[in-house]
């Protein structure tokens, strides 16, 4: 028995929340491409998102992830990874939920901070004290992201597989996204 993906899941969450692990695990599961769409604008630019937040500002970068979310839509189905910041975008939440399906992974925020507090690749994380900065962008996302149609909540015991196989069977229960074939 076979998964047919149907529509491009974009996953969507906090940074940290482990969109572009699972993402690629998912996608290798369900045999079709793995999309990044930060990966996408950093290849684009020639530079690092850090690069660009520093160079153009955040309102260029929104504006350069929302074309790059839409060509990816519109281009392949697959697996798309999302910057934390996109699904706050009223404009992108609707295109993500006209051709495609968001699915939140729902990561508590000492997870987070766990997994992300010995990086420096966080742009918004470059302020005098990172762990009240990701808690306030926490608490003011949250709310968004339970927007997202689907969800899958985090947990530190799983292995990136294990999240991958919880998603797969999360999008299952949409027919219109993934379906079992014979």
């Amino acid at each position: 028995m076979g998964l047919k993906l149907k529509k491009t899941v974009v996953l969507v969450g906090m940074m940290g929340a482990g969109k572009t692990a699972v993402g690629r695990a998912l996608a290798a599961r369900l045999g079709v491409p793995f999309l990044d769409s930060d990966a996408e604008i950093e290849k684009a630019a020639n530079m690092t998102i850090a690069e660009i937040f520093a160079r153009d500002g955040e309102p260029f970068f929104r504006r350069k992830e929302t074309q790059v979310i839409e060509r990816l839509l519109d281009e392949e189905r697959g697996i798309l990874s999302t910057g934390g910041g996109a699904y706050l975008s009223d404009e992108n939440r609707a295109m993500i939920s006209q051709k495609g399906a968001a699915v939140w992974l729902d990561a508590d925020l000492d997870l987070l901070w766990n997994r992300v507090r010995h990086k420096d690749t966080r742009p918004l994380l470059r302020t005098p004290d990172p762990k009240a900065t990701l808690t306030e962008i926490f608490e003011a996302r949250v709310p968004v992201y339970k927007q997202a149609e689907l969800s899958v909540k985090a947990d530190p015991a799983y292995t990136i597989d294990e999240m991958a196989e919880r998603v797969a069977d999360v999008l299952l229960s949409r027919p219109d996204v993934l379906e079992k074939t014979s």
